[in-house]
């Protein structure tokens, strides 16, 4: 059990980060409601997270479907869960069957996973999912994402040969030490201009979810529509030892 001081503690976060966004959003020349804030919630409790939804937070995020999985029935149904993950098509029947009000998973990174999505979409009667494509922007192996230069051909599969998805924009995370460097934006910037020329849409139609904790001001003033703010909002993860070097600053 979390104690109520660290709770609202979490409440004075995300209102201090709602302050941030909504003064680098003015920046970039937008409102603050162009820009969407996933409250990840990786290691924290269910209490810690209700204390959030009880500020008026509605968006949340985790790396790990088994965890997801188990926090989803403890918490309102109205929240809107964004997967954030790596995720591996064996555990792709869980995530659906097990949180009904997933929102969007931003971590689409080839065909195989889009396809395993797509079919079970279709086969739990859910409606059309939203993605991101996922982007290595930092060339980086430990990085998952799609190269740059496949972004194209991927978007297109999941536009026109996912039926079941919806195709919603590009999501990347920064260098190594998750502070990104303006090049790593700037590439999925470019990314996004190839995508909407080759599938004949908008850029309002393709979103950028670039930024975490340690770089979401300055990803906003680069147009990004969706930051990933973790640490910020709930204070320092709670890994084993062995895996706090693992793990991104989202």
């Amino acid at each position: 059990m979390v104690c109520p001081a660290m709770e609202s503690a979490a409440a004075t976060a995300l209102r201090s980060v709602l302050s941030r966004v909504h003064v680098a959003a003015e920046r970039s020349g937008r409102s603050s409601e162009q820009v969407r804030i996933v409250a990840v919630s990786k290691t924290k409790s269910v209490s810690v997270i209700h204390q959030a939804y009880e500020a008026g937070h509605r968006v949340f995020g985790e790396n790990y479907v088994q965890e997801l999985v188990e926090k989803c029935p403890q918490l309102p149904a109205d929240i809107k869960w964004h997967f954030i993950g790596n995720l591996q098509s064996n555990k792709v029947k869980a995530l659906l069957s097990g949180v009904p009000n997933l929102d969007m998973v931003e971590t689409v990174d080839d065909e195989k996973i889009a396809n395993h999505l797509n079919r079970a979409v279709a086969n739990f009667g859910r409606k059309p999912l939203k993605v991101f494509v996922q982007v290595n922007t930092s060339g980086e192996e430990s990085k998952y994402g799609v190269e740059p230069s496949g972004c194209v051909e991927l978007a297109k599969h999941v536009k026109f040969g996912c039926p079941n998805l919806i195709f919603s924009g590009l999501m990347t995370i920064g260098m190594l030490d998750y502070s990104s460097t303006p090049e790593n934006f700037n590439t999925l910037r470019r990314c996004r201009n190839e995508v909407c020329e080759a599938l004949g849409i908008p850029e309002e139609q393709c979103e950028l979810s670039m930024g975490m904790s340690a770089d979401f001001e300055q990803a906003i003033e680069m147009g990004s529509t969706n930051v990933r703010i973790g640490s910020t909002i709930f204070g320092p993860r709670e890994y084993p030892e062995k895996d706090k070097d693992s793990e991104p600053k989202t």
